[in-house]
């Protein structure tokens, strides 16, 4: 049994990587055939009546650390420098001015059509305005670099930003000048450790000996994450300045302060620490979304009470975002699809508590969104024409 179990487990990933080795150029995002890839086991589990223990439990500690190593993959390959703020600036608005619109327009509609608290339709209406960078990083592979790094940069700040709001709502039962100030603190207190444990961090990676080195990190960064959650600190800040700093040392070598590293060494050791990351993203991501496919109800995609209002916040998403890329002149297609809902928009509809949900965010809505924006950014990657290296190169430089 053990070893059928080990065969069993092998072919999946196996079938993960030939996902991620070939959605590059069929241009189907992995994370919907690593979904199917889910509920097909299941299908075969109740078809052979195999008895498979409840795994609920163990989806949002998959899910957080999955969250921290991609935020981590993405800053890590993000340049940091003069060039790259107008599409920082850019990917700031569009993470945070239409969540902050469809969060307030959704939760308008809660309280209207449900008779609920303005705070508690709100508190779930923020799970559904979140894009995932789970799902949107990994998906673009396939695009120009220019809109990949577009896409790391908003779906890392809608994380980053989805969650300290959520935070701040659900944990205020009362929004008042205390309640910011103790916010105040919160985001100073979250930059002074980050900047510490950063700085101790990057020491050790370009000073350390020892042959083992790149996994302790990991769970340095992940315990670190762990403990700012647990006092409600927006740990993802810590996350992505941490990610940042060291992918970023060449940009940062005329800092008196730096000359206690050995730039040249820790520029080396980072390439070896990301591609352990990358490989260890890719396997907690596999993971995730493969259990997330195996416990997706059938029942539950196919729910017509909540597919209207399924339907209607995916319309609201693309309306809104629309607008915003519009404005702010960046190119529709492929943007406007890229706004999947995922790992994030799960991980706080789990934590939210039960005398603050309502009926209308339920499991059923919530898979629905999470395949419906799925299918909608395979469709409009699908659309998008292949772009050329060089094409691709000029398009860094514009930037």
């Amino acid at each position: 049994m053990t070893t059928t179990l080990i065969i069993i487990i092998c072919i999946i990933f196996l079938i993960a990587y030939f996902f991620d080795l070939t959605s590059s150029r069929t241009r189907i995002p992995a994370v919907i055939l690593l979904l199917l890839l889910g509920w097909g086991i299941k299908q075969l589990t109740v078809f052979f009546h195999l008895e498979i223990p409840n795994l609920t439990s163990i989806l949002p500690i998959l899910g957080t650390i999955g969250l921290i190593l991609i935020v981590l993959e993405g800053s890590l390959e993000l340049e940091l420098n003069k060039q790259k703020l107008p599409v920082i600036g850019k990917s700031l608005l569009l993470a945070l001015l239409p969540m902050f619109i469809l969060s307030l327009i959704l939760a308008f509609l809660f309280m209207h059509f449900g008779q609920y608290s303005f705070r508690n339709s709100l508190i779930n209406a923020i799970p559904l305005c979140i894009i995932s960078s789970a799902i949107a990083i990994p998906s673009v592979k396939g695009l120009s670099m220019s809109n990949r790094e577009f896409v790391i940069y908003e779906s890392s700040l809608s994380d980053i930003f989805g969650i300290i709001i959520f935070n701040f709502i659900a944990i205020n039962g009362t929004i008042n000048t205390q309640s910011f100030t103790h916010f105040a603190l919160q985001i100073l207190t979250i930059i002074i450790v980050s900047f510490v444990a950063t700085i101790g961090l990057s020491f050790l990676l370009s000073r350390s000996k020892h042959h083992i080195k790149y996994v302790p990190i990991i769970l340095f960064v992940i315990l670190i994450y762990s403990i700012s959650k647990f006092y409600h600190l927006p740990g993802l800040v810590f996350v992505l300045l941490f990610g940042l700093f060291i992918g970023n040392i060449d940009e940062l070598k005329q800092l008196k302060w730096l000359k206690v590293f050995d730039t040249d060494n820790l520029n080396s050791e980072v390439q070896k620490f990301k591609n352990i990351v990358i490989e260890g993203t890719f396997l907690i991501r596999t993971l995730f979304f493969i259990l997330f496919g195996f416990l997706i109800e059938t029942e539950e995609i196919l729910n017509t009470n909540t597919l209207v209002w399924s339907v209607g916040i995916v319309a609201g998403i693309l309306i809104v975002r629309y607008i915003f890329l519009k404005f702010t002149k960046l190119p529709i297609t492929p943007l406007l699809y890229v706004a999947p809902r995922g790992l994030i928009t799960i991980l706080l509809f789990l934590s939210i508590l039960p005398s603050q949900s309502i009926s209308f965010v339920n499991k059923s809505l919530i898979i629905q969104v999470i395949v419906l924006t799925a299918l909608v950014m395979m469709t409009g990657i699908l659309k998008k024409p292949q772009k050329t290296t060089i094409l691709s190169e000029n398009e860094i430089l514009e930037l």
